[in-house]
C-alpha cells in the first residue's frame, strides 16, 4: 500500500517522477483566469478562520455537504465556523475519486503542514492548528501568493469596473506576481426584458458619455478595453450558454439595441443577431489589442428555481448543457479569421462529450509563428478532476498537439487554490510518463523536461504576452 498522499502521489513510473520532481514541480505559476477579487490581494487579506477561507462562496464545496444530506444551516446558514467546518469534514472523508478530497489534503499539506486525513474525528486538530497559523497572520493574501510561487494572476472584471483595486496593486507593488483584469462584458448579453437598459446606464455613468445609438456602444466599449489596457489586460473572458452566428444588417442591428434600450421584449433570432453582432465587434477588437479571448460555453445556470431565489446565484446549482453545437462557434470564428481579426483563443466547452469536437476545431485556425493559436482550454468545472483532465490530455495530445498547450488554470474564488496547478502537474508527468514507460515516445529527458515547463509556465506566458 502506498503512503498516504505523499511525495509521489499520483505518479506511479520512475520516468513521471524525474518529469515532476526535477521539471515540474518548481515551476512559476501562471492563473490566468481566477475569481479572486482584486481587492483581497490589494489589501493583503488576512483570514481568522479556515472556514472563511475554504467554505465562503466555494459552491464545490457546497455541493458536496448537499449530497450528504447536510442541511442549508451548516453550508451558507448560521451555523458557527466549527460546525461548518466539521459538516464539510463529514462529507469529505466519504469522497472517494472526488477531485475535493485531493485539492483539500493538499491545501492542507502545503500551507499548513498538515499530512494527516481531514474526517470528523481529527477536524477538531485541523480546525484549531489551521486557524492559530492563519490568526497570527502568517498567511495573508500577499504570502500565500508568494509562497505558491504565483507569478501571475488573471482576475474576471466587469467592464463597468474602475479598476482602482488593480491600480493600486500596480502602484503598491508590494505583491511577488503580476495582477492582471480580464475583461468579462457578459452583461451586455442580457439580451432581453429590463437588464440590458439598466446596465447600459451603468455604463454611461463609469463613461461619462451618452449611449443613444449601437455605434455610441462601441465607442464606449473601446473606452473600457483601453482602460484595462493600460492597467495590464492580456485577455477577455466570455460566459456564454453557445455562441450564436446570426447575421444581420447594420440597420438591423440598430432597431433590435434601440427594442433593448427600451426595455422590450426580442425574439430568439433577434437576440442571436444581436450577440453575433457585438461579438464580431469584439473579436475585432481584442485582435487590434493582442489579447487572447476566452470562451466558455455549455452551462445552463441556476438549476433548482427555489434555492435561487432563496440564496441566490453562482451556488451550486449549475449544470451541464449536453447537445452544445458548437456550428455557430465555428461560423464566427471562421468570418473573423477572413478579415485576418481572429485573436488568439481559448475554448471552454463544460460537456466533455465536446472534447473531440474542439480539438479538431482547434486545427482549423493557425498562424505562422504562434504556438497554438487556438486552444483547447483545461478541463474545467466538472471536469477538473482526475479522470476529466487524463481524458482530456489523451484527446489533446491523440488530435492535436500537446507540446504548445497552455495548461492549468484555478477558476477559482479561493486563495489557497494554487494547489491546483500541482495535481494538474502530477497529471501531466503521469501522462507523459506512461507514454515513454510504454514505448509510445522517446525518452529524451532534455527535450521531455522543456516540454512540461513549457505546459507548466513557458507556453502561457508568451501566449498571454506577459
Amino acid at each position: 500500500m502506498k503512503k498516504f498522499m505523499d511525495e509521489d502521489f499520483l505518479l506511479s513510473s520512475e520516468t513521471a517522477k524525474v518529469l515532476f520532481h526535477k521539471y515540474a514541480k518548481d515551476m512559476p505559476i501562471i492563473d490566468y483566469h481566477c475569481h479572486i477579487p482584486p481587492r483581497e490581494i490589494a489589501e493583503n487579506k488576512s483570514y481568522d478562520s479556515i472556514t472563511t477561507l475554504w467554505l465562503a462562496g466555494d459552491h464545490y464545496k457546497w455541493r458536496l455537504m448537499r449530497a450528504n444530506g447536510i442541511d442549508e444551516k451548516y453550508i451558507t446558514g448560521n451555523a458557527s465556523d466549527y460546525e461548518k467546518f466539521l459538516a464539510f469534514a463529514s462529507a469529505l472523508e466519504g469522497a472517494v475519486g472526488n477531485p475535493l478530497y485531493h485539492w483539500s489534503h493538499l491545501e492542507l499539506q502545503r500551507y499548513f503542514g498538515i499530512d494527516e486525513e481531514l474526517n470528523q474525528e481529527s477536524a477538531k486538530r485541523i480546525f484549531d492548528a489551521c486557524n492559530t497559523k492563519l490568526q497570527n497572520g502568517e498567511l495573508g493574501a500577499h504570502k500565500i501568493i508568494k509562497d505558491s510561487n504565483v507569478a501571475c494572476v488573471g482576475t474576471t472584471d466587469d467592464p463597468v469596473d474602475d479598476l482602482a483595486w488593480h491600480s493600486k496593486i500596480k502602484n503598491d507593488g508590494f505583491v511577488s506576481g503580476v495582477v492582471i483584469p480580464t475583461f468579462r462584458p457578459d452583461q451586455l448579453f442580457q439580451a432581453n426584458g429590463k437588464l440590458f437598459s439598466a446596465y447600459i446606464k451603468q455604463l454611461v455613468e463609469v463613461a461619462g458619455r451618452d449611449i443613444s445609438k449601437i455605434q455610441d456602444l462601441y465607442d464606449v466599449m473601446r473606452s473600457r478595453m483601453d482602460l484595462f489596457d493600460q492597467v495590464g489586460c492580456k485577455s477577455s473572458d466570455h460566459g456564454m450558454d453557445e455562441i450564436p452566428y446570426v447575421l444581420a444588417t447594420e440597420e438591423e442591428v440598430e432597431r433590435i439595441f434601440q427594442c433593448l434600450m427600451r426595455g422590450e421584449q426580442i425574439t430568439e433570432n433577434e437576440k442571436e443577431a444581436f450577440v453575433t453582432a457585438m461579438m464580431l465587434f469584439l473579436g475585432k477588437e481584442y485582435a487590434k489589442r493582442g489579447w487572447v479571448m476566452q470562451l466558455h460555453f455549455g452551462v445552463i445556470r441556476n438549476t433548482n428555481e427555489k434555492m435561487f431565489l432563496a440564496i441566490g446565484k453562482d451556488t451550486g446549482f449549475d449544470r451541464i448543457r449536453g447537445n452544445v453545437s458548437v456550428d455557430g462557434l465555428a461560423k464566427y470564428m471562421n468570418h473573423l479569421d477572413k478579415e485576418n481579426a481572429l485573436p488568439k483563443t481559448i475554448l471552454y466547452s463544460l460537456d466533455p462529450n465536446d472534447n473531440a469536437v474542439l480539438d479538431v476545431l482547434c486545427g482549423c485556425f493557425s498562424e505562422t509563428g504562434v504556438k497554438g493559436k487556438v486552444q483547447h482550454g483545461a478541463a474545467w468545472w466538472f471536469n477538473d478532476h482526475l479522470p476529466g483532465m487524463r481524458d482530456h490530455l489523451e484527446d489533446l495530445a491523440s488530435r492535436g498537439l500537446l507540446s504548445s498547450f497552455v495548461g492549468m488554470l484555478t477558476d477559482s474564488r479561493s486563495m489557497l487554490s494554487y494547489t491546483r496547478h500541482e495535481y494538474f502537474r502530477r497529471i501531466l508527468c503521469e501522462f507523459v510518463g506512461n507514454k515513454v514507460e510504454n514505448g509510445e515516445f522517446a525518452w529524451n529527458e532534455e527535450r521531455l523536461g522543456k516540454m512540461i515547463q513549457d505546459i507548466s509556465y513557458y507556453n502561457a506566458k508568451e501566449y498571454f504576452g506577459l
